[in-house]
């Protein structure tokens, strides 16, 4: 399960060979170093150390115990139980800050919990050495501006460049950052120390199909590997499932799905990723099936929607627009009433992608800005920041389409400021790419190459790189392109505005 490098302007991780610290480094950002290193602030007793290396304030043993389970489970996709085990960390020790930092931090999986966030910063300094700086760094990962996060995360990375976990977290956040090269630098680090670490044995088979490449055989040989690590667990399964359907391998996809549910019968990511999988293939009965029986599974307010809004994109899948776009209405209606933020982005965004005209799109994309333009409860500042970044991308990319180039440029002003403000790479992305939908309305074919290729991550954007690449006759570069697009491959309104419709019919892109 995983619920995505751009050329320039990212975050840049220096080779573990060498000098061990990283930075994040734009056109808006300047470079945060790593603090050299110091010792801790005090040695813990190693009863108090999280997996046995980490020095950690509580005298608490359950407390501990329990947010060693709590980041167990986050790294091996758990992200409920995370939370849950975090949480009962902070009953057993109502001072630990780690324990606070690491619920917030698992819980932007699932459901953000803010109280959370406030309370590990409010007790940000009763830590012990490099705890603190994991403190700061699963914080400030959730907050506007990234620096803080940087330097803390710069700093444990110069202390402990061969803790497994250190380097799985790091490298996470740098994938979810969209820095995937440096990412799976970090997880090869990794398995230097322990070859069989599932977590970025897991990570590193999404990265070789989604990115680095794509390597679609490498990929699904980190996680058949995964797979032998945790032979009784579902997700390795879950996540072969994932991936084979990514590239095209759909009776693959179907059989892996179902070992992940006779292994955990109510695994639901693994039920409702059959029904996205059924959509692909164009089997709309079947997918509504396994659709409907996720439902019946889930557990929290987003998994239903997110269920419920990838059955009412069958109908568009089916060609019967009409009837998608009502549901697709219904549900956003639902999802203001129940006041998930989250749900209500994805639910609204795929509205404006799939609206029945331009105005429409560009009214609904409004709505959306305007919810995004201050703090929204259910959101991380970082997940509004990059939410909003794509908003603002796809109200440019409508008016270049439709040559209103004032309007366009006025976008751009806004997402240049939260690039700036935030130094967040995901905002950046999109700010480039932006720029990229603006330099191919104006002519600028070469100039757009360049800044749509940041963005490569976004169906809509390797889209758009395609037809610009084909424009200026470079034919290996659309054809690069088109690869990125074609292991995109899912039932998302993004890939079905990208791919159906009329937007690219050509050979290798498989709906």
């Amino acid at each position: 399960m995983n619920r995505v490098q751009g050329i320039r302007n990212v975050l840049v991780v220096a080779s573990l060979l060498g000098a061990p610290a990283w930075a994040q480094q734009s056109s808006h950002v300047q470079e945060t170093k790593a603090s050299p290193a110091k010792p801790a602030v005090k040695a813990a007793p190693t009863s108090q150390k999280l997996f046995g290396s980490l020095g950690i304030s509580s005298k608490s043993v359950d407390a501990r115990e329990n947010l060693e389970m709590s980041l167990d489970q986050y790294e091996n996709a758990g992200f409920d139980e995370a939370v849950m085990h975090a949480q009962m960390a902070t009953e057993k020790d109502s001072k630990f800050a780690l324990a606070y930092a690491v619920w917030s931090f698992a819980a932007r999986r699932t459901v953000a919990a803010p109280e959370a966030l406030q309370k590990a910063k409010a007790l940000k300094n009763r830590c012990v050495g490099d705890e603190c700086l994991l403190v700061r760094f699963l914080s400030g990962a959730q907050e506007a501006n990234y620096i803080p996060a940087i330097a803390a995360m710069n700093d444990l990375l110069a202390r402990r460049p061969k803790d497994k976990h250190i380097l799985y977290l790091a490298g996470e956040w740098l994938y979810f950052q969209q820095d995937f090269e440096r990412a799976a630098k970090l997880w090869t680090a990794a398995l230097d120390v322990d070859p069989k670490f599932p977590p970025a044995l897991n990570m590193l088979g999404y990265v070789y199909v989604e990115a680095i490449g794509p390597e679609p055989k490498k990929a699904v040989e980190y996680l058949k590997r995964y797979a032998d690590a945790l032979p009784d667990q579902p997700n390795p399964q879950d996540s072969l499932g994932e991936v084979l359907r990514m590239t095209g391998d759909d009776s693959g996809s179907l059989a892996h799905y179902a070992e992940a549910l006779r292994i955990s019968p109510t695994y639901v990511t693994s039920q409702y990723g059959r029904g996205d999988t059924y959509t692909l293939m164009g089997n709309y009965g079947a997918a509504r099936s396994e659709y409907e029986m996720a439902m019946k599974m889930a557990n929290n307010p987003e998994d239903m929607l997110h269920i419920e809004l990838q059955s009412t994109l069958v109908h568009f899948w089916e060609g019967d627009s009409g009837t998608g776009r009502q549901e697709l209405g219904e549900l956003s209606t639902k999802a203001t009433a129940v006041k998930n933020a989250a749900a209500q982005f994805e639910i609204d965004y795929a509205r404006a992608l799939l609206a029945a005209d331009a105005d429409t799109e560009h009214q609904i994309l409004l709505e959306l800005e305007r919810l995004l333009s201050a703090s929204t409860p259910g959101m991380t500042e970082s997940e509004r920041n990059a939410t909003l970044a794509a908003v603002l991308r796809e109200e440019i990319r409508v008016h270049t389409a439709n040559n209103d180039l004032n309007e366009a440029q006025s976008d751009l002003e806004k997402l240049a400021k939260l690039a700036a403000d935030s130094r967040d790479l995901l905002v950046e992305n999109c700010y480039e790419s932006s720029q990229g939908y603006v330099s191919a309305a104006k002519g600028d074919f070469a100039k757009a190459a360049e800044q749509l290729a940041a963005d490569l991550y976004n169906p809509l954007t390797a889209r758009e790189l395609v037809l610009v690449e084909q424009k200026l006759g470079d034919t290996k570069a659309a054809d690069n392109a088109l690869i990125h697009l074609k292991y995109q491959r899912a039932p998302t309104a993004e890939w079905y505005a990208a791919t159906q419709a009329n937007r690219i019919n050509r050979e290798g892109v498989k709906p």
